[in-house]
């Protein structure tokens, strides 16, 4: 006879076979059903938005598991900021689940967004890295976690206007790893403007990279009667 371990549910503490009960997991909040293919942001017909198509962000696509709000801010800010560590494998498996329903192409490499060594030694870990070696384990892609370095210590990116974002994030990225013809999947935890993944895949770019993947479990977006113009 087949035994199963007995959980609880780390939303509802309710008793369940999995990480999440199956209540929690269908009522996780999806991504819009057309979104542009490159950034995730919402339009009318999936086709690639305005913003990218008058400023084709340095990343091929993006790729998330889910859209950042309750609970899975709750979640993420649970491993990224009370070292629940437990978590990183459930919101990886979210996106493996998201990227094996939809997605056929598989990516040479993983990266990891990087963090400074300041922010490393106050942390403790790397939130992005810790979700990449799950991923990289079940999907049996090469990971590279030491390939780029984060060399300037920039304030976070939070409550940030999309225009000091990226000001604050330009030059923070070293790479020089050969990345020639290669697929690069870029998992980072949560993107919002996309200004720090955009930094990232340049330099990505300068090294040979042919196509940046962004792989992230959440990514932030407006409700849907608020949407409006926005930029990388």
């Amino acid at each position: 006879m087949q035994i199963f371990s007995q959980k609880n549910c780390v939303l509802c503490d309710t008793p369940t076979k999995q990480d999440l009960c199956e209540p929690c997991y269908n009522h996780l909040p999806q991504l819009p059903l057309n979104h542009c293919p490159i950034c995730l942001w919402p339009v009318p017909t999936a086709e690639i938005c305005g913003a990218c198509l008058t400023k084709p962000p340095a990343f091929t696509r993006t790729i998330a598991a889910l859209r950042y709000t309750f609970p899975v801010d709750t979640m993420i800010h649970a491993l990224k900021y009370q070292t629940d560590l437990a978590i990183a494998p459930i919101l990886a498996n979210f996106f493996i689940t998201r990227f094996q329903a939809t997605e056929k192409i598989i990516p040479d490499i993983i990266i990891p967004m990087p963090l400074h060594p300041i922010r490393l030694r106050e942390r403790g870990f790397n939130q992005a890295m810790e979700i990449s070696r799950y991923i990289s384990k079940r999907m049996g892609i090469v990971l590279l976690p030491d390939s780029c370095q984060r060399i300037k210590h920039t304030p976070p990116q939070t409550g940030l206007p999309w225009k000091d974002r990226q000001k604050n994030i330009r030059k923070a990225f070293s790479c020089k790893i050969e990345l020639s013809g290669k697929h690069i999947a870029l998992v980072d935890d949560v993107m919002t403007t996309g200004a720090t993944l955009n930094e990232l895949a340049k330099i990505l770019r300068k090294q040979g990279a042919a196509e940046i993947s962004n792989w992230v479990i959440a990514r932030t977006l407006p409700e849907i009667n608020q949407i409006g113009s926005h930029r990388l």
